[in-house]
């Protein structure tokens, strides 16, 4: 295993977020990498942070609904450190890797739950990017930490502290179990939602 040098971060709900990311940028050194809102919050809290349209240089498209669906992004989060094919091939395409992902999904529930929502409301509220980010670090979770969950920021802040910027194999399959968890209901409540619409 190998310290956490490098995080994207995007969230819609940003409960505790800021002294998270403070911790990882300025206790450990983590740079940071973020998306439209989560970005600004960072920066307004005067955080360092490298807007994801920067690092991939690529702009975001469609009113943000292509944000992070880069190779770029998921290359790093995807790429498997004990491959040395892997290695090079990042190497050779001048890329990093994403060593840990805060994410968590557009809040399609509560927007669902108000019984006046539009339906097309109901629809820009499905996550794309989000989920995929989340997938992509717990299925490589031997390498990648994904924290979906703004309630294990402060345990996995303090393991990060206690095992000098990284996480013990099996907290990084805790959380891979969790975000598999949150992708799997986050799907769920959409197919109910357009399943009560047939």
């Amino acid at each position: 295993m190998a310290k956490i040098k490098q995080a994207l971060v995007s969230v819609s709900d940003k409960t505790n977020l800021v002294d998270f990311v403070k911790f990882l940028s300025n206790d450990l050194g983590v740079h940071i990498i973020s998306t439209g809102g989560t970005a600004r919050a960072l920066l307004q809290s005067g955080l360092k942070v490298t807007e994801v349209a920067d690092y991939t240089r690529s702009p975001e498209l469609l009113d943000g609904r292509v944000k992070t669906l880069h190779p770029k992004v998921h290359a790093g989060i995807l790429y498997r450190r004990d491959v040395p094919a892997h290695a090079k091939e990042m190497q050779t395409m001048g890329w990093e890797g994403i060593d840990l992902v805060a994410i968590n999904l557009y809040p399609f529930e509560s927007v669902i739950r108000k019984p006046d929502t539009p339906f097309e409301e109901a629809i820009e509220n499905i996550d794309i990017g989000g989920p995929c980010l989340m997938r992509a670090a717990a299925k490589n979770h031997e390498h990648v930490a994904v924290v979906s969950d703004p309630a294990d920021y402060g345990w996995v802040r303090e393991e990060l502290k206690n095992l000098d910027g990284d996480l013990s194999q099996a907290s990084r399959r805790k959380l891979a179990q969790k975000a598999f968890q949150r992708t799997s209901t986050y799907d769920q409540a959409i197919s109910r939602y357009l399943s009560e619409r047939l």
